[in-house]
């Protein structure tokens, strides 16, 4: 079952830090809540469906910590159930440093935000890479067919925790179809206002 997010991130040192400034016992609160036995919800589903990118950190063996985009259709991180997220890993530049890295470190952080609305869902998880053979069964379940990228393996994440981060500092940003759809009226307006010019250029034209 997903535990609690805290019991997990608040180490010795992160306490003692939020016992310094004052934010102790708020967070405190927070681990008391216990496990999040239910896993993932309809809201943290439906948020993750929406989103066309993410951001994935992994653990190196020489410690270094190492955090790589993530990108594609909307939904393409999609939910296999309450405690399981997967993706298509699609070919890129081929530095395999993530892949490398759950070689010895299974354990990963996401990060999942919604600029337009200022909202982020962190998750830690334990992935697993599954390759050739390994992957018949998963792949047509991560596949997009109005994605062309080609597929070289499934990360499949069992999720070990989740939470909802402050939406402070978050600057809203848009896609080019979020805009495009926001202009519509816009667009609209001006079409209709040209068509009326040259109505009015017609009529003046013939007097």
């Amino acid at each position: 079952m997903p535990q609690n997010f805290g019991s997990l991130v608040f180490t010795s040192a992160v306490k003692a830090l939020q016992e310094r400034y004052g934010s102790r016992r708020q967070y405190e609160r927070l681990e008391q809540r216990g496990d999040q036995r239910g896993g993932l919800t309809e809201q943290e589903t439906e948020f993750i469906a929406e989103r066309d990118s993410f951001y994935m950190a992994t653990s190196g063996s020489s410690g270094w910590p190492y955090i790589q985009h993530r990108g594609g259709p909307p939904g393409f991180l999609k939910v296999f159930d309450q405690q399981t997220v997967a993706f298509a890993d699609f070919r890129g530049n081929k530095q395999y440093v993530t892949a490398g890295n759950l070689a010895t470190d299974a354990r990963v952080a996401l990060i999942l935000v919604d600029y337009p609305n200022q909202a982020r869902l962190k998750i830690l998880g334990n992935a697993q890479i599954l390759e050739g053979h390994a992957a018949d069964g998963v792949i047509e379940r991560v596949h997009s067919r109005t994605y062309k990228a080609v597929i070289e393996r499934v990360f499949v994440i069992r999720v070990e925790a989740f939470d909802w981060n402050c939406p402070q500092h978050i600057t809203p940003r848009y896609t080019e179809e979020q805009i495009r759809e926001a202009l519509k009226p816009t667009v609209a307006r001006i079409e209709e206002l040209e068509r009326e010019n040259d109505e009015l250029r017609k009529l003046t034209r013939h007097r």
